[in-house]
């Protein structure tokens, strides 16, 4: 099947909601001719008003000329009827998510539109194999999932379903680059890449939540010192948990009930007593006027204590930071490293960075007065990072750790003693969730780090990430996680086992086990 270029050709959007609008405005402003139908009368006059208020408040604010303004609201052309877009291109739908309602709009299409018109789905989680299904020519539907706000979020998921053809999904992809967007492809599973590999960064929090590891306020601080631009309990207020919870679920139920997607208890509570979060008033935090969001004590700096038996464990960006710190301090130490823990030993006692095992269980087995700290992926001084000591330590290394690690220059926050702690944990996770991802075919190694970066603002990408911490000891912290929770969860992809066998083939040659 053959499909000529889709730059300048005319489209037509259905459905002028929130999503629909922005992709009949984004399409406009590249130059399309652009038709918007929506099946309740008036709708799509409606959503072009409200358009044009919008672009007339940025152009007031100097951010678009009113030329622009004008150019782009004499393309958008309002339908009463489908029949109308008899010559159109291009056909984005971006109607409610119901695989029915989505298969009967695109079947009625097909008697309309010509032979050589691209079909598109906006859809964020049916399968596009599916919602194809009794469609006379199925290779002509591909997925091209926007993220809202469409016109600021530049990422689009080219999602191909079993009978999408190449040659079409290669069209929407440059077409989409034409208009601005990073375009990445995506073979249809449940989720996608990004609600697929995003899943983690919730699931770990309301883990934690469940066990009362730690309050919401902490939790949200340690993973935006990591560099998510917002924690996931914030994250989850403002998404909504009636939505964040319908996702969950049918990412879950899409793959047959793998736990590792499973749903939480947590926030199943939280939604069915209609605490949803921002649009609610309520949800982890209080969202009522004048409501005051609980937040971590801030940071303490201290001077080094006089202890003097000091030595750096280990290799790596981590051990590098305590030596550079001991070091601009004017004390000295003992570099210890081969050394099979990475961190700081004071006068017999330890401070470890997470290897995934509780405190406990290294205190058990190893030294009694031990605490462990979370992976500190901020090079910013005083940013929030969560310890927890071994039951076995004494009061007084309880009382001492935390000062030690404020004199490190982090902002110290105890939490229980749970495996992996905070950051360590969920960052793993993402990177298990990607390699996954890449080693079923879902997406490729950049499309995955693209579609995290632009799609849900992560620092990194899950394979930038990977690079520099290496896949084995990734693989033997999660390893770490399964033997403590001896469920399905925290199974390390064949993906990343695979990898973590080829012992450094594919990662930086100076990771050494942390990403720092």
């Amino acid at each position: 099947m053959t499909f000529k270029p889709l730059q300048g050709a005319p489209l037509l959007v259905v459905g002028a909601g929130i999503m629909g609008t922005g992709i009949a405005q984004v399409a406009a402003q590249a130059g399309h001719a652009v038709m918007l139908f929506d099946l309740r009368e008036g709708a799509a006059a409606q959503a072009k008003a409200q358009l044009a208020r919008s672009l007339d408040a940025l152009a007031a604010k100097g951010k678009l000329s009113a030329q622009d303004v004008a150019g782009t609201l004499e393309r958008i052309e309002p339908i009463p009827s489908l029949d109308a877009a008899a010559s159109v291109r291009l056909v984005v739908e971006a109607v409610v998510e119901k695989l029915d309602v989505k298969r009967s709009l695109l079947r009625q299409l097909e008697g309309i539109v010509g032979g050589d018109c691209v079909l598109a789905t906006n859809t964020s989680s049916i399968s596009v194999t599916a919602i194809a299904n009794g469609l006379q020519q199925p290779g002509r539907l591909v997925g091209m999932h926007f993220f809202n706000p469409v016109p600021l979020m530049r990422l689009v998921e080219v999602v191909s379903g079993l009978r999408t053809d190449a040659a079409v999904a290669q069209a929407v992809h440059s077409l989409a680059g034409s208009w601005g967007k990073v375009a990445v492809h995506a073979r249809s599973t449940p989720g996608f890449i990004v609600n697929r590999i995003a899943r983690p960064y919730y699931a770990e929090t309301l883990a934690l939540l469940q066990e009362r590891s730690a309050e919401p306020a902490l939790l949200d601080a340690c993973l935006r010192a990591a560099g998510f631009r917002m924690g996931p309990c914030e994250l989850m207020d403002l998404i909504g948990h009636d939505t964040n919870f319908a996702v969950t679920q049918s990412v879950f139920e899409a793959n047959f009930f793998d736990k590792r997607f499973a749903p939480s208890l947590v926030q199943r509570e939280l939604v069915d007593g209609g605490l949803l979060g921002r649009k609610s008033g309520r949800g982890f935090y209080d969202h009522a006027p004048g409501a005051v969001k609980p937040s971590v004590p801030a940071f303490e700096p201290m001077e080094l204590p006089a202890e003097t038996l000091l030595s750096v464990h280990g290799q790596g960006a981590v051990a590098r930071r305590l030596s550079d710190t001991l070091a601009a301090a004017g004390r000295g130490f003992e570099p210890v490293p081969d050394s099979d823990w990475v961190g700081l030993e004071i006068d017999g006692a330890q401070l470890r960075l997470t290897d995934g095992r509780a405190a406990s269980q290294v205190g058990a087995g190893e030294v009694a007065e031990v605490v462990v700290f979370d992976l500190p992926l901020s090079r910013d001084g005083g940013a929030a990072l969560s310890w927890a000591p071994a039951v076995q330590a004494g009061a007084a290394w309880v009382e001492a750790a935390p000062r030690w690690l404020r004199a490190l220059g982090f902002n110290a926050q105890r939490m229980a003693d749970a495996p992996g702690l905070v950051v360590a944990r969920t960052v793993a996770m993402l990177i298990n969730e990607a390699a996954d991802a890449v080693h079923q075919g879902v997406c490729d190694e950049a499309g995955a780090d693209a579609a995290m970066k632009l799609g849900v603002n992560y620092p990194q990408g899950p394979f930038e990430w990977l690079h520099r911490w290496g896949a084995a000891p990734v693989a033997a912290l999660l390893d770490a996680l399964d033997a403590h929770y001896r469920g399905e969860r925290y199974r390390v992809s064949p993906g990343l086992r695979m990898r973590a066998w080829q012992r450094g083939m594919v990662e930086s040659q100076d990771c050494k086990g942390d990403v720092v």
